[in-house]
């Protein structure tokens, strides 16, 4: 089991303006609330149709979280499209399922279970959150089928079972670079406020990593401010926090309220450096925040401009389609895909995958995807034998904006 793979294992670790959908990919809008037993029994002596093989997007469409959720859609969209043009799996195309997460566990639970139960996919892609993949990814590691997960950056989501893997580098290897960052910038930063939203497992998880490198790198940690995803108003922890006179505030959140907590921090005077988590890490954030969003360092798992073909593709074809550079979500929902696709063109040199048994194909793709390396958007990646991503490149990338707020982007630090 994994659990104990991790104990013996050295660990290899080095989260809108709604986007329009893309054409071409199948979509089932109907939720199936299907207990896993049942999935169990019907996903068994089932082959993939050999007219195109399923793989399940699980992503959040709507609620608070869909600001980063249609982000992934994009992604996956651009890879569906590459990837069959490239031949899909040896002659055979791929089709993307999608199920919409909504920003819970509940939704979470209904795609996967819909997915696994009903679309009967080889594997799928998702959550968006880490929250939900603590509740969702179990009901597919029951009935063996592979997840990899395109933004869990939680500790602990490698270790939820054998099944599950994630090609979102983990949160405490990447947030500590956007602190650092920060005190480049500003080597007198002295006094540290820290906001984090309570109700939801990833920003608990990414505030732990950066309360901790406030106290490695010896700064004084004045106070830490709760809030929740759903809040709108925070003046009253924006205050408490102002009133301690922080040379540095970081905030880890969600996009809609992330982008509103920058938004009233700075109306209400504060002109320090902000440092934002892997939530806040989308342009979505823009229009929350407008020409305040200014000045805010976030750390990438992803640039634009990283050299290789397979991202020069994926910039071309997301900057034609949507005129911006393709952010970390849809990169690494992208990568997400192809994973599946390599993976697949290289089970099905072994064994013809549409002439095995659905439970088989599952487990033996499972296993080709985390004995393989992969050129993608990221850089090259590969996986631990707990499924956790391991990746060299990271970034960290400042927000500009115009001073009407009209137009924004990342600028990546050298």
């Amino acid at each position: 089991m994994k659990q104990y793979t991790a104990l013996t294992t050295t660990f290899l670790a080095t989260c809108t303006i709604f986007l329009s959908a893309c054409n071409g990919a199948s979509t089932d809008p109907n939720a199936a609330n299907n207990s896993p037993t049942n999935t169990a029994t019907n996903a068994a002596a089932t082959t993939p149709t050999a007219n195109a093989i399923p793989i399940g997007i699980a992503v959040a469409q709507t609620s608070n979280v869909a600001l980063l959720g249609q982000e992934q859609v994009a992604g996956a969209k651009i890879a569906e499209k590459y990837f069959n043009d490239q031949g899909g799996i040896n002659g055979t195309p791929i089709k993307l399922v999608f199920q919409d997460t909504s920003g819970d566990e509940a939704g979470a639970i209904n795609a996967f279970q819909t997915l696994i139960n009903k679309n009967k996919v080889v594997g799928i892609v998702g959550p968006t959150l880490s929250q939900q993949a603590f509740s969702a990814d179990p009901v597919a590691e029951r009935v063996k089928i592979p997840v990899i997960g395109p933004s869990n950056t939680a500790k602990g989501i490698p270790e939820i079972g054998d099944y599950v893997a994630r090609v979102s580098a983990p949160v405490s290897v990447v947030a500590p670079n956007s602190v650092k960052a920060a005190l480049k910038q500003n080597p007198n930063i002295k006094k540290v406020a820290v906001f984090f939203a309570q109700n939801d497992a990833f920003s608990k998880s990414e505030t732990e990593i950066f309360q901790q490198t406030v106290k490695d790198q010896s700064l004084e940690l004045v106070t830490v401010q709760k809030f929740q995803t759903s809040d709108t108003d925070f003046q009253t922890q924006a205050t408490n926090a102002i009133n301690l006179k922080p040379d540095l505030i970081i905030i880890s959140g969600l996009a809609a309220d992330g982008g509103n907590l920058v938004r009233q921090l700075r109306e209400l005077g504060y002109q320090g450096l902000i440092v934002g988590g892997n939530g806040l890490n989308t342009s979505n954030i823009f229009p929350v925040c407008k020409a305040l969003c200014d000045g805010v360092l976030i750390a990438q798992a992803y640039s634009p401009e990283h050299p290789g073909e397979i991202n020069a593709n994926f910039r071309k074809a997301y900057v034609d389609q949507y005129k911006k550079e393709p952010p970390q979500f849809s990169a690494q929902a992208f990568a997400a895909v192809q994973v599946y696709v390599e993976a697949l063109k290289d089970l099905d040199k072994k064994s013809k995958v549409n002439k095995l048994q659905l439970p088989q194909l599952r487990t033996d793709l499972n296993q080709q995807i985390l004995s393989g390396k992969y050129k993608t958007p990221l850089g090259e990646i590969a996986f631990s034998p707990i499924g956790e991503i391991i990746q060299k490149d990271f970034y960290v990338a400042q927000i500009k904006i115009d001073k009407d707020g009209s137009n924004g982007k990342f600028t990546f630090i050298k």
